[in-house]
């Protein structure tokens, strides 16, 4: 019987995110997520990897408008005007993910994984990264409607090109 639960990440994605990670963790960089759309995938992701899991520092899992605004301090008026699915609001996240974790850099992620309502773009998401002492970065992907599982696989992709940056730019 096997001793613990793997997450069935494509090969390719697993060894990229241990690439990213490999010099976030040399120079001991701890990392912070703040997920909507991806429900935690981020997090469980790094926290699979052999002898990098340590890097993780904590996970916000936000899926709802009431949570972004208890766990990272989302100005309620900003979801309200803005739409939980934007820059702005992606930006808070990961500047809340920030200022509530020890970590070093945080990523945040809101978007539609699947359907969403009427007049929502399905595969539309936006990404921050937060760093200490550096400016919020934005960076805004529309996946299309290729299925939810598809798109939170893709947004994960998106993940660990981010850390990547983290990594060489820190």
């Amino acid at each position: 019987m096997d001793a613990g639960l793997k997450l069935a990440l494509p090969e390719a994605t697993r060894e990229r995110l241990e690439r990213s990670l490999r010099p976030l963790d040399a120079r001991g960089c701890k990392v912070a997520f703040a997920e909507s759309c991806t429900a935690g995938l981020a997090a469980s992701a790094v926290s699979g990897i052999e002898g990098l899991g340590h890097v993780l520092d904590c996970a916000f899992v936000t899926y709802s408008n009431g949570a972004k605004t208890r766990l990272l301090g989302v100005d309620p008026d900003l979801i309200c005007s803005q739409g939980a699915v934007s820059e702005p609001v992606a930006r808070a996240m990961a500047d809340g993910a920030l200022e509530r974790s020890a970590a070093d850099v945080a990523i945040s992620i809101t978007g539609f994984a699947g359907p969403a309502g009427p007049d929502d773009e399905e595969g539309l998401v936006h990404f921050a990264m937060a760093r200490t002492g550096r400016p919020t970065l934005h960076r805004l992907e529309r996946f299309g409607p290729r299925g939810a599982d598809a798109v939170k696989l893709a947004a994960l992709g998106v993940i660990i090109d981010l850390l990547a940056v983290a990594a060489i730019t820190d």
